[in-house]
């Protein structure tokens, strides 16, 4: 079950590493959608006390290593091509 899905995922996942950024626009918008790290961790606290951490699930998604290329593709578009400052 587990090759199925990983095989129904894998045109997705080559998409996303290939796409490329040619428009600053386009590049400046994933820059800022996708974060730079997970903000999915939490302490849940009860007077004062942590009584349970959720972990960053990050790793948990098909897609990070994806979507942190992307970004990074994204933000080196930005430096790069463009002279931003980030």
């Amino acid at each position: 079950m587990r090759n199925l899905i990983c095989d129904l995922l894998n045109p997705l996942r080559q998409w996303l590493d290939n796409l490329e950024i040619h428009n600053p626009d386009v590049a400046l918008f994933l820059y800022r959608v996708i974060p730079a790290q997970c903000p999915f961790a939490r302490d849940i606290k009860l007077f004062g006390y942590t009584v349970l951490h959720i972990p960053p699930l990050c790793k948990l998604n098909p897609f990070y290593e994806q979507l942190m290329g992307l970004r990074f593709r994204a933000m080196c578009y930005l430096v790069d091509e463009c002279g931003m400052t980030i």
